[in-house]
């Protein structure tokens, strides 16, 4: 299931990624839940909730059905996230 899932964010998710200088490398899948961590220029931002949630887990799910859940190791503040939703003019 590993190998599947790291084929699907080498071809789907990466390459969005790698457009803002950013990465992310698996941690662990057990149970149905997909457990990620954000490096580069993703760690750490505002944004990654929303990428984690629109880019990341949508293109898992989507292409892996057993994934049941994406969680993001080391994520950011829900604060920071409602901060970065508005200034990107994300009203969901």
């Amino acid at each position: 299931m590993i190998d599947l899932i790291n084929q699907i964010i080498d071809e789907q998710v990466k390459p969005k990624l790698s457009a803002h200088n950013g990465d992310i490398e698996v941690i662990s899948y057990e149970d149905g839940v997909l457990k990620v961590r954000f490096k580069g220029q993703c760690e750490g931002c505002p944004s990654a909730k929303f990428t984690l949630e629109e880019v990341v887990s949508s293109v898992i799910k989507e292409n892996v059905p057993q994934v049941k859940s994406v969680e993001c190791i080391d994520g950011i503040s829900e604060d920071a996230y409602l901060l970065a939703k508005k200034i990107l003019g994300i009203n969901r």
